[in-house]
């Protein structure tokens, strides 16, 4: 057999040759796509470009290679035991992305799913195997993850820099696509941005940003956090971040450090003494580099722009898994073994009258369990409830989906719906190895069909065979009998409401 002609795709940069993937599926139908890894959006953002807004990449001649993923912003993950694979690649050419398509042809009108990966936005990587698109390809879309610059690099307050870098890196990707997707068979009409933990949160700021008005007309916030930072708070965290540099706060003394002085700093922020970790922690705050609240580029929170209409005229289909960060606190299990759950809740801020309820929906009655899923609904579950019913509620009419993936894994040492345990399913990639470590050997492949199947029905149509979120609090919910829809959040909404 002989093989196929690589794909050429020319972009407004220049040409981008290819390869062809084969796929077969969990009932074992083949289908093949084209893919284009570490096609730049963007200059590398190094020397006279670090800490600037992302440049255009100018054109080069001839046709680029493009069967390697580019550099990524990670140069090391931040985590031990990551749940999703996700790789550092070195180098200096990190505002890439990768684009695959079933159907390389101008033409061919494909919707297209832009995923921006999470990581609290210090770490992750766009080149995860499990973010390449198998399952959509072989369902006719195109899809796209891009790069984007993390930590003090992407968030950092500076000086004399433009604020809000990893956005203003987001939002060159999504004008990259708008320009040249329709090149890989892609409309530029029906793109659907979707991303999880921060990548959900990046979804559901760009939802609400003004300047991402135009850019796509759909969304998939996977277990997104609130994580605002205001101004002061930002300037605060680069004047203590530019001491232990030993710099000046701003763009001349940080780009006089090395990116690993740099990002050894980062790293070393979170030691010190440990205090009581629990106290308050229903109160929350912000991930110290995330998207700052700068009254600019990002005008508001996320809440006040939903209930101002911002972003109304995007299908929005939000969620979380029922316990994300309940086995967070595990290595306070010996410490807390003879707590008192209700006490425990007492000291993180939860609500008198809310405690015995929240202790109740814990699988797991010990109090670092009940304290994880008291975090599980502060950080997740409580504003996806609340967003979802302000849009229900907000000017012009949003079209809202709200859903729970409830399904509790039998892998060794999960026993829960843990943080990013959705993402097999959704991707539909329950055959992959490390998908299997998560889910287990016997994962349902009915679940993944709904799961991706409300994915795609998003991607395709801007919509989700369901009520839309709205008096009813209709809720999507993925459990042991698959696919459900009922009402749902209602304790959420509450704890929403509430004091904390």
């Amino acid at each position: 057999m002989s093989t196929p002609t690589p794909p050429v795709v020319r972009t407004e940069s220049g040409a981008v040759r290819g390869l062809w993937r084969e796929h077969r599926s969990a009932a074992g139908a083949a289908s093949r796509a084209a893919v284009f890894l570490g096609i730049p959006y963007a200059e590398p953002p190094v020397g006279e470009l670090r800490f600037l807004a992302p440049v255009a990449r100018a054109p080069w001649d001839g046709e680029r290679p493009a069967v390697l993923h580019g550099s990524t912003p990670q140069r090391r993950s931040p985590f031990a035991d990551a749940f999703v694979p996700e790789p550092s690649i070195p180098g200096d050419d990190t505002l890439t992305l990768d684009v695959g398509t079933p159907d390389p042809s101008p033409d061919a009108g494909l919707p297209v799913l832009v995923y921006i990966h999470g990581g609290g936005f210090v770490g992750g990587s766009h080149a995860s195997p499990w973010y390449g698109g198998q399952a959509f390809h072989r369902d006719g879309v195109v899809t796209v993850a891009a790069a984007y610059r993390l930590g003090f690099d992407g968030f950092g307050w500076i000086d004399g820099a433009p604020h809000n870098r990893g956005v203003l890196d987001w939002l060159a990707a999504l004008a990259w696509v708008q320009r040249n997707i329709r090149a890989f068979g892609g409309d530029p009409s029906r793109v659907t941005i979707a991303g999880q933990s921060a990548g959900g949160s990046a979804v559901m700021r760009l939802l609400t940003m003004p300047a991402a008005h135009g850019l796509f007309r759909g969304a998939l916030a996977l277990s997104p956090a609130d994580v605002p930072v205001g101004v002061d708070d930002a300037r605060e965290a680069a004047a203590g971040f530019a001491d232990r540099l030993g710099v000046a706060p701003d763009l001349a003394g940080f780009r006089s450090r090395s990116e690993l002085a740099v990002l050894d700093v980062q790293e070393s922020l979170g030691d010190g003494p440990p205090g009581e970790p629990l106290d308050g922690a229903m109160s929350g705050g912000g991930l110290p580099f995330s998207p700052v609240v700068d009254g600019d580029l990002v005008p508001q929170s996320v809440g006040d722009a939903i209930a101002d209409g911002v972003g109304a005229e995007v299908a929005l289909l939000v969620g979380s898994t029922a316990h994300e960060f309940n086995l967070g606190l595990g290595g306070m299990r010996d410490a807390l073994a003879d707590a008192d759950p209700l006490e425990v809740l007492g000291r993180m801020g939860v609500p008198p009258e809310l405690r015995a309820e929240l202790a109740a929906r814990c699988p797991d009655a010990h109090a670092a369990s009940v304290a994880g899923q008291a975090i599980t609904d502060a950080m997740f579950r409580r504003h996806v409830a609340r967003w979802a019913a302000a849009r229900a509620a907000g000017p012009g009419a949003a079209r809202t989906w709200a859903y729970d993936f409830r399904w509790e894994s039998p892998a060794p040492g999960l026993g829960a719906a843990v943080h990013c345990l959705d993402l097999p399913f959704g991707f539909d990639i329950l055959r992959d190895r490390d998908a299997r470590s998560r889910t287990g050997a016997d994962a349902p492949q009915a679940l993944a069909d709904a799961v991706h199947g409300d994915w795609l029905s998003l991607i395709v149509d801007a919509r989700v065979d369901a009520p839309v979120h709205g008096d009813g609090r209709a809720t999507v919910v993925y459990g042991e009998g698959v696919r459900d829809v009922r009402e749902g959040y209602a304790f959420e909404e509450r704890l929403a409401a509430a004091t904390l």
